[in-house]
């Protein structure tokens, strides 16, 4: 369906050519500043146009907020969010060729099949376009979080290609154990990555190397594709709702939910089945009073522990205990390329297709905002079932010789 989350409620509408695209958010709390300038920021991160590296499709993507908001102050009521298409080209897509073939790995052909009837121009709502909604949506999640709680996410290029950020070696089969990696993942913000354009690979040499690899596919007619990793600092721990919704399985639904995207792991991920126990696992230490950045406030809870590593990815048992948590995600190289492909039509007769429109050569640089934006529209959604959860319970009276305690005596063990 096209709604995302329980208590942080988002649907998004729009295809790719229609006359706008954006979503409605409900349950966002009241009493919160917000303005179309908080969003866009994140609207424009994510836009065309950028480069010479990504579709030329010109397009501002102003946002504009349309309910749930007076006077630059949320209401609690849902928010609409707009984004006009000013820059469509359905005639691309018009042509015989374009109307016979369905697309190779693209979702002409399986729209088709499940709904009977699909958009002409643009992959209608397959296309990339949809994740406007997402973006804006997101945009008023991270400000809660942040102001809340002090979180912060930032997502970065991990490899595009061939083109590894810390590539896998035998010393380091998984980056959680790479003190390069695991330093970056404490510092990085996103100052720093939009400093990297058009990678937006925080390496210079690297993100050369990518632009450069991606400007050949470009030139080729073809595409490629790569890696986003992000990471969430400062997050409260205990969010997460096992069995069925754990933390890192709600960030899997977001991020494999994007277009294009065919990959994710967390933490050490699939490295980390190389290593023995004896080193993946995470011995707790005590933990600072207040984390680097965080907020200290009375109704922020702060863990006791904390993990000496961190290849959990600050996540076990599918509840998050306080330690940053990063994953990655893996994104196809773009269906839709110039090159003569053999195919068969919809009338399954065998020929060659050469695409026409205006596409991304490689998704991966601006899909960074949109795996944010979906980590945060996660963090939201857990955070408010946390809270209420926490604020039922303190009504009820204190238990005594149930729960352990500070200092976890034999009393209080229920010993």
């Amino acid at each position: 369906m096209s709604t995302f989350g329980t208590h942080f409620r988002v649907t998004t509408y729009g295809e790719s050519h229609c006359l706008s695209v954006g979503c409605i958010v409900d349950g966002c709390p009241p009493g919160m500043a917000l303005t179309d300038a908080d969003i866009q920021p994140q609207m424009t991160r994510r836009r065309p146009g950028q480069s010479a590296i990504t579709t030329p499709r010109d397009e501002k993507d102003r946002v504009e907020i349309q309910s749930g908001t007076e006077f630059g102050i949320t209401l609690g009521t849902p928010i609409g969010m707009r984004v006009m298409n000013e820059n469509q080209r359905k005639q691309d897509y018009g042509n015989q060729t374009m109307d016979m073939y369905p697309r190779p790995s693209h979702a002409d052909w399986t729209y088709l099949e499940k709904y009977g009837v699909k958009a002409s121009s643009g992959g209608g709502r397959s296309s990339a376009r949809e994740t406007i909604g997402r973006v804006a949506a997101g945009a008023i999640a991270e400000k809660y979080l942040r102001e809340a709680y002090g979180v912060e996410i930032v997502a970065f290029v991990t490899s595009i290609g061939n083109e590894f950020l810390f590539p896998p070696s035998p010393a380091h089969p998984t980056c959680a154990t790479n003190p390069e990696y695991l330093k970056l993942i404490e510092t990085i913000d996103r100052k720093t990555v939009d400093a990297f354009l058009p990678a937006r690979c925080p390496n210079d040499e690297c993100s050369k190397r990518m632009v450069k690899l991606v400007a050949d596919y470009r030139d080729r007619q073809d595409s490629i594709g790569g890696t986003v990793t992000c990471v969430v600092r400062n997050c409260p721990s205990g969010l997460g709702e096992p069995c069925f919704d754990k933390l890192e399985a709600t960030l899997a639904h977001a991020m494999l939910s994007i277009p294009a995207t065919k990959g994710f792991e967390i933490g050490s991920g699939f490295g980390g089945c190389q290593v023995p126990g004896s080193v993946h696992n995470d011995p707790f230490i005590k933990a600072p009073a207040i984390p680097p950045g965080a907020i200290d406030h009375p109704a922020v809870p702060r863990p006791r522990l904390t993990t000496k590593t961190n290849n959990s990815g600050g996540i076990q048992g599918g509840i998050s205990n306080g330690a940053p948590i990063y994953f990655t995600v893996a994104f196809k190289p773009p269906a839709t390329i110039g090159q003569a492909q053999n195919t068969a039509t919809y009338d399954e007769e065998t020929g060659v297709l050469e695409a026409k429109g205006r596409h991304d050569p490689c998704v991966v640089p601006r899909a960074v905002p949109i795996v944010e934006s979906m980590a945060a529209l996660v963090i939201m959604d857990a955070v408010l079932a946390q809270q209420a959860r926490t604020a039922a319970r303190s009504l009820l009276p204190p238990l005594k010789g149930v729960v352990p305690v500070l200092g976890g005596s034999k009393e209080a063990d229920g010993a």
